[in-house]
């Protein structure tokens, strides 16, 4: 655990979708966690998750609260991120299926709804590689989930699943095309929490 001054300082953009699974599973591994639902929030956290929800809803809140060009420069400046499910939709470099407005921080291209509709979520157990070292098989929940269908060359792929690159790495900014914070487990929050505390460093 982590304990006194060098507790980082997580935040949880909190305009929609599950950033409440997001905020127990990193306080459990003793961050403290602000939910971000104002643009000053930013200056008062180390690292941000973007949660799954409904990206096209998200995107009109993040205009109505006017996150866009603060969001993008604090992330630019080095501050990592993590965007999971619609939060991958958020921060990829193009959208399809059909193509939206994002914050293009991450060099891949995603695929909406790429599964199907909602009934076609799924359960399934893929790979995440920490390290170049060391594999480990983690349980995915994949709700509405985008797919991952092109990676620019500064793009590390992190996990796979059924075939597809789930969770992906361009320097500060990492992906997951599932939902982490429902699963067993918290390898992934782990990882992401070891980048909040480097950064700091």
């Amino acid at each position: 655990m982590i304990q006194g001054k060098t507790r980082p300082v997580v935040g949880a953009l909190a305009l929609q979708g599950d950033f409440a699974a997001h905020t127990t599973t990193m306080e459990r591994l003793g961050a403290d966690v602000t939910p971000v639902r104002k643009v000053a929030q930013l200056e008062g956290i180390d690292g941000l998750i973007i949660p799954g929800g409904e990206s096209t809803t998200l995107i009109r809140l993040m205009e109505v609260f006017e996150f866009w060009e603060p969001l993008k420069r604090w992330i630019s400046d080095g501050h990592p991120v993590f965007g999971t499910c619609a939060g991958t939709i958020l921060l990829a470099n193009e959208v399809l299926g059909p193509t939206q407005r994002s914050l293009g921080l991450i060099d891949v291209t995603v695929e909406r709804n790429s599964y199907g509709r909602q009934v076609d979520s799924f359960e399934g157990t893929g790979s995440f590689r920490p390290t170049p070292e060391s594999e480990e098989e983690i349980e995915m929940i994949f709700i509405r989930a985008p797919r991952i269908i092109r990676m620019g060359a500064h793009v590390e792929a992190l996990g796979d699943c059924r075939g597809d690159t789930v969770v992906a790495r361009q320097g500060h900014v990492l992906v997951a095309t599932f939902h982490p914070e429902l699963g067993a487990g918290s390898a992934l929050h782990e990882y992401f929490l070891q980048m909040v505390i480097a950064a700091r460093g």
